[in-house]
């Protein structure tokens, strides 16, 4: 499963419209996959079949059947990302190139397996994300579109798992997800002397999906992971502020959060070698539109967005008994064209890079640090308000894990 990572923005020359009349703006979301766990070292390739530790979880409830008596995994880490744009001559509005967005989140997480029986397994994961996620220099080109957006997440995901027979198990758990947002953008004033205000906007919401999940087991080496992912549609109550002149709305902003599909593999060539695959399915398509709305009115604003494929290969090693290599890529098609992309969603193509170790300290205790490279693309924008692509535009995601069995 997944932990959700959420990034938002308001479209402002719709969102002044919104504050004079009745009113629009719009909002954008995507997954993230990094949460610190061993997975992350092969690029999340085989998740949801591995089932070897007490993230199983969170990647695929039904593998908490592998697991006996009971296990805790903790995992830290800090991500860290780098979006510079470049903006065309001919960009619609002038400024610069707004310096680097990116900046450091933290992300933690909890994963807990109870074993009731031999057949019947308990979990409860909990994952925590927070920092500034985009910040732009105010005097950017596209800062009509965004200058700055600041996140918090948590999402509490417990679960339960039963063992049908020797080679099928079957799990999955309600998912409980709260997020609180702040964002900012730039807007024409009205009147000579081109003037500039601030629009800002905050807001939190719960929102509730679920997660199922089966594992196969062909055999002691070879099993297979099938995970899907139900729709999530937070509504963000909140406020708008626009200074000068000085005055707030309320709003209700709604948006829907894809559903997916991943099936995953792993198969063990002998004791030291292993093999992981994981191919997904993202219902982006969904998210067609967002509505805004307020005391006088709603609407909904376009997004145009695809469905995205998920392709991810990697392999384990094992030196000996207390030690394994991992070694991972992954990559995931474009879930939007560069007419309809915007500067709140800086994202292309994007290609993973991972690499991570797992030591055994004990029968009881193994600990792990994984690092993950991903390129978001050069995400070209090509809308009224904003031209460009961006020079740079990835994230370097280092995290460590500890897993106690007791």
């Amino acid at each position: 499963m997944r932990k959700k990572i959420v990034c938002f923005s308001i479209n402002v020359l719709f969102f002044v419209t919104l504050l004079m009349l009745p009113g629009v703006g719009h909002a954008g979301g995507l997954y993230l996959n990094e949460f610190g766990t061993p997975s992350m070292g092969v690029a999340g390739a085989g998740a949801n079949a591995v089932a070897s530790d007490a993230s199983t979880s969170f990647h695929n409830p039904a593998g908490m059947t592998r697991i006996n008596g009971k296990e805790l995994m903790g995992t830290a880490g800090l991500l860290n990302s780098t979006v510079k744009f470049d903006p065309d001559s001919d960009t619609p509005v002038p400024g610069s190139d707004g310096g680097d967005a990116g900046g450091p989140a933290p992300i933690i997480g909890g994963f807990y397996v109870h074993s009731l029986s031999d057949r019947w397994k308990l979990g409860a994961n909990l994952i925590t994300l927070t920092g500034a996620v985009l910040d732009y220099d105010d005097d950017w080109a596209g800062r009509y579109q965004n200058t700055e957006v600041t996140l918090l997440t948590m999402t509490f995901f417990p679960t339960v798992a039963f063992r049908v027979n020797e080679w099928l198990s079957l799990g999955g758990g309600p998912q409980i997800m709260y997020a609180d947002l702040e964002m900012k953008a730039k807007a024409p004033l009205p009147g000579p002397g081109g003037n500039e205000g601030e629009v800002k906007i905050d807001g939190n919401d719960v929102a509730f999906g679920f997660g199922l999940g089966a594992l196969f087991e062909l055999n002691e080496r070879t099993r297979f992971g099938l995970v899907y992912q139900s729709e999530i549609e937070p509504e963000f109550d909140g406020d708008v502020d626009l200074s000068p002149p000085g005055f707030t709305v309320a709003t209700d902003t709604t948006l829907t959060l894809a559903r997916f599909i991943r099936l995953s593999g792993y198969h063990e060539l002998n004791d030291q070698w292993a093999l992981l695959g994981t191919i997904g399915w993202e219902d982006w398509s969904a998210f067609e539109d967002v509505n805004i709305s307020t005391d006088s009115g709603s609407a909904d604003i376009p997004r145009d967005w695809k469905d995205t494929w998920k392709f991810a290969a990697g392999v384990h090693y094992r030196p000996v008994e207390k030690w394994l290599l991992q070694l991972g890529m992954a990559y995931d098609t474009s879930p939007v064209d560069k007419e309809d992309r915007t500067a709140d969603m800086p994202i292309d193509r994007q290609i993973r890079y991972a690499t991570g170790v797992q030591y055994k300290w004990s029968e009881r205790l193994s600990t792990g640090a994984q690092f993950l490279y991903a390129d978001y693309g050069k995400a070209k924008i090509d809308s009224d308000l904003l031209k460009g692509d961006y020079k740079q535009n990835d994230i370097f995601f280092l995290a460590f894990n500890a897993n106690w069995k007791f």
